[in-house]
């Protein structure tokens, strides 16, 4: 007997795949950059912090419930989850913005580099040396894999548009005040553990998923997250980012990243070598490569719901007949 399969299961999950295809197609949606939804979500979070901020927890959980609750709000609304998909991925705009830095790297222009760096990592760029660079984009892209492509996709199969709002709001808020300095030590801490708890499958997804993309790889990859990933401060981007730098024979991390007055100290991730300007181009074929696998796997398994369902329909079917007539099923 199949089993049933539950209801609006592969309305989401194709609905996500079509997102995923669009952003991947179009880009962002077509409207003034204040404008953009999650600008707009951005907005009310700053000025909500204005008001609310004390270095406390309690005050930061207020704002991060806010968010939250907004967001799932407007999620209810929207109901189409392609369209949530679609607004809440960013994976177009996170692979241009390291290709453009990318380029930069091969004209020469480290100041450049360092200027357009700004817009992918939140540490200061201004020491940065080529290499340095380099490493701070693959491991931008890996992390960001995650939450610009697998995440958006995987919550709007879960929950439909709340799902993918909600986690899209977790993200925007984690960025915005999830720091460990002096200012958000205490604020942002429940924004930055709401963000690692909505993230925790996506990463790992993320992994099984550059495994899938890089299958002479595979193997190199499931040892490096499973020896290295713990070692990084955050739970969810060394999952990501040792299954980059296995897949792509590199070492990341074992660096010092300084974000605004914070050092942190990166341990290393993979056994491969130093990444160059090349592995930045590298490593968004192999972001697009999850991409467009994601968006593979989930209309196939849209499509083969909906085939299930209909086989199992109509067996139903014919048994009632079958018992409807006096005869044994067949």
């Amino acid at each position: 007997m199949i089993p049933p399969v539950p209801a609006g299961w592969a309305r989401r999950a194709l609905g996500a795949a079509a997102g995923l295809a669009l952003d991947r197609l179009a880009g962002e949606p077509p409207l003034p950059a204040r404008l953009h939804p999650v600008a707009v979500f951005g907005a009310g979070v700053a000025a909500l912090e204005r008001r609310l901020y004390d270095d406390r927890l309690g005050p930061g959980a207020a704002l991060a419930a806010a968010g939250v609750g907004a967001a799932a709000l407007a999620g209810a609304a929207l109901r189409s989850p392609a369209a949530a998909t679609y607004v809440s991925a960013s994976g177009r705009g996170l692979h241009e913005a390291a290709l453009a830095v990318a380029d930069a790297l091969d004209a020469r222009d480290l100041d450049g580099a360092r200027a357009l760096l700004s817009s992918l990592v939140g540490r200061d760029p201004s020491q940065l040396d080529e290499a340095d660079i380099a490493r701070a984009v693959v491991e931008s892209v890996a992390e960001n894999t995650t939450d610009a492509v697998v995440a958006p996709a995987l919550w709007t199969v879960a929950a439909g548009p709340v799902g993918a709002f909600v986690h899209r709001a977790g993200d925007t808020l984690d960025s915005m005040v999830g720091y460990r300095d002096d200012r958000y030590r205490r604020f942002g801490t429940a924004s930055a553990r709401l963000d690692d708890a909505l993230a925790w499958v996506p990463a790992r997804a993320t992994a099984a998923l550059v495994a899938l993309a890089r299958p002479g790889r595979a193997a190199a990859v499931a040892r490096t997250v499973r020896r290295d990933a713990g070692r990084h401060p955050s739970p969810n981007a060394g999952v990501a980012e040792a299954a980059f730098a296995a897949a792509l024979d590199l070492r990341l991390g074992g660096g010092e990243n300084r974000y605004g007055g914070h050092m942190e100290v990166r341990p290393p991730l993979g056994e491969g070598r130093t990444p160059d300007r090349s592995d930045v181009r590298a490593a968004v074929a192999l972001s697009r490569a999850v991409t467009w696998l994601l968006a593979g796997l989930l209309a196939g398994a849209a499509v083969t719901a909906v085939a299930a369902r209909a086989v199992a329909a109509r067996t139903t079917g014919t048994a009632r007949t079958a018992r409807s007539a006096g005869n044994p099923a067949p």
